[in-house]
């Protein structure tokens, strides 16, 4: 039974975040203005790259072993997301 729930649980966590990136990136406005979604897939998939650094900067904070890979990945993966971010935005 607690196999069961926990995967519904664990489902339910990235499903929400998922929706919650959608909604952050801008679901609604290639809907209202009838442009494509490109943007709006490159803005989702740009912010689960910024969450995957921070993931990793936590498991340094929890880790004893590989705690130097765990930061230097994060932080290039934040770096990239960054770099990407002004990409997207034409600062660049």
């Amino acid at each position: 039974m607690t196999n069961t729930s926990s995967k519904t649980l664990s489902s339910f966590k990235y499903g929400y975040l998922i929706v919650f990136f959608a909604l952050l990136s801008g679901i609604f406005y290639p809907v209202i203005t009838e442009t494509s979604f490109e943007p709006v897939i490159n803005g989702i998939l740009v912010l689960f790259l910024g969450l995957a650094g921070g993931v990793l900067l936590y498991k340094a904070t929890t880790s004893e072993t590989k705690r130097e890979i765990f930061f230097g990945s994060g932080f290039v993966l934040i770096g990239i997301s960054l770099y990407l971010i002004f990409q997207l935005t034409g600062r660049i």
